[in-house]
């Protein structure tokens, strides 16, 4: 099955695809990533390390989701989600998401919409970590038993530290998932 990250339509195929296939869903890294590109629009028309970087994890997430709960249920296993972010996450723009600039050329700097592509990253945990409270699904760092049960941290050199202060916005995570939502379309 392909699956191109930065085509909200090729994120849905995909995720079309594999929900009928039938197969079990226990863990998805969402691992994919461009860096520090010139300014280019996806051909949704999204800044493409945005679209790339964060949005077409939060909508293959979301369109899994049910997927993951169910063979969670049925194999009596706790489903596990990972973000992947990095350090460069710290490199966003100051005010962390530009939600009213994400396009916009004429601000556009590549290291800092790479940064708020990948701060883009961490807040989905945390708000997704809030909304899965009490259910059979977590997000997690994947395969150590020590970071069982341990949901929404940001995790460097297997440590949990503490990330840039926008990641640690108790708002921000909220307001992403629903700017997130709009431009994928799933409300």
């Amino acid at each position: 099955m392909e699956l191109v990250l930065s085509s909200m339509a090729s994120v849905r195929k995909f995720a079309s695809n594999y929900v009928s296939s039938g197969l079990p869903l226990n863990l998805l890294i969402n691992n994919a990533g461009i860096m520090a590109t010139p300014f280019m629009l996806s051909q949704d028309g999204i800044e493409l390390q945005f679209a790339t970087n964060h949005l077409g994890h939060f909508l293959l997430t979301n369109l899994m989701l049910e997927t993951m709960k169910k063979t969670s249920s049925e194999s009596n296993r706790e489903g596990r989600i990972v973000n992947l972010s990095s350090d460069g996450h710290r490199f966003a723009y100051r005010e962390g998401i530009r939600f009213d600039k994400v396009n916009d050329e004429s601000v556009y700097n590549s290291i800092q919409a790479y940064g708020q592509s990948k701060l883009a990253n961490i807040l989905p945990a945390n708000e997704l970590a809030r909304r899965l409270k009490g259910a059979s699904t977590t997000c997690y760092v994947a395969f150590h038993p020590q970071v069982m049960g341990v949901s929404g941290k940001y995790f460097l050199d297997s440590n949990i530290v503490k990330p840039s202060s926008p990641a640690q916005d108790a708002d921000l995570p909220k307001k992403l998932w629903d700017f997130s939502e709009n431009l994928t379309e799933l409300k």
